[in-house]
């Protein structure tokens, strides 16, 4: 994202720097000077602009702004100031900020409960959810944990034959039904499964159903009703943007999100879902997911994604749960 803002608002930044330091700033107290509010006002509208280009939510993008415009507005200026690295500094601090705001520690979650620990997935059509099923699914095998999955999504027989041949190739028990059955009765199957051989996690496959279905959002909490998971993961695509910002408002106001996976997050240079995301719903965004294989996949952290938004070097990957 900030690779666009260096280019978007060069030319403002340039306009500035025709200026001297004594013609940008005020004077503040005895020796000290500060950006003028003209100069200020500028570079954060186009600051904003930016984001907003970026897929950031407007209430998001107008925080952000406010946090870079409190750090400026109180930072005293010298000779050596640069609008530039001020403007990186500040907004890094703030979208690490946003994003540092919630975690989740789902080995903490699943050790302080007795198994089998539930998890529930949802989220649209073609968002990652199976797929991400069997990345968490592989990642808690090799924590030692074993994993029944449930073939949830009964309304394509597609669904349910991914899902198998996910649990063949994780060499893990699967619960289905027939197509066309009912879903819930295959999370109730698939968690009585797990009690009786012992098991430490279910992980339920949903349909990807539209958040404006409100017959499909009911059956879904006709699912959380009877599975009662202990977790619930919307699953969304970074590429929706902000669609993907609005579909996990309305899932967090049907069935409660506990926490969001943010799939294809390699193909997404921009950022904005997550911060807006993160934001919008107050939900930690606990993994994201790349590619196709069982280990694209990784525990979130902060620092990493700034490293993504703003084009630098990133941190390794922890194989923590």
């Amino acid at each position: 994202m900030f690779r666009a803002l260096r280019e978007k608002f060069s030319s403002v930044s340039r306009e500035a720097k025709k200026e001297s330091i004594d013609e940008m700033t005020e004077v503040v107290g005895e020796s000290g000077r500060r950006l003028k509010e003209r100069v200020l006002d500028d570079l954060l509208h186009e600051l904003e602009m930016v984001m907003v280009e970026a897929d950031v939510a407007l209430p998001v993008a107008e925080e952000l702004t406010g946090k870079v415009r409190t750090a400026l507005a109180g930072r005293r200026i010298d000779r050596s100031f640069n609008i530039d690295e001020a403007v990186e500094l500040a907004l890094k601090a703030a979208v690490k900020e946003v994003l540092s705001g919630n975690s989740l520690d789902l080995n903490e979650r699943i050790k302080a409960k007795a198994p089998p620990f539930v998890i529930m997935f949802v989220g649209i059509n073609g968002g990652g959810k199976t797929t991400s099923i069997a990345k968490l699914a592989h990642r808690m095998q090799q924590h030692g944990l074993s994993c029944v999955l449930a073939a949830g999504d009964t309304f394509r027989a597609g669904a349910i034959e991914q899902i198998t041949l996910h649990s063949e190739k994780l060499g893990c028990r699967v619960i289905k039904h027939q197509e066309g059955s009912d879903p819930a009765a295959v999370a109730y199957d698939a968690v009585e499964h797990a009690k009786a051989r012992k098991k430490d996690v279910v992980l339920i496959d949903t349909a990807g159903r539209m958040q404006t279905n409100t017959n499909l959002m009911d059956e879904m909490k006709k699912i959380k009703r009877v599975a009662k998971p202990d977790l619930v993961f919307f699953v969304g695509d970074a590429l929706a943007g902000t669609d993907a910002v609005e579909q996990a408002r309305r899932f967090d106001a049907a069935v409660g999100i506990d926490a969001v996976i943010l799939t294809k997050i390699d193909a997404d240079a921009k950022g904005g879902a997550a911060l807006s995301i993160s934001h919008t719903i107050g939900k930690p965004i606990a993994y994201v997911s790349f590619g196709q294989d069982y280990e694209d996949f990784r525990k979130f952290d902060a620092d990493w994604m700034v490293g993504r938004i703003f084009g630098e070097s990133q941190s390794k990957s922890t194989k923590e749960l």
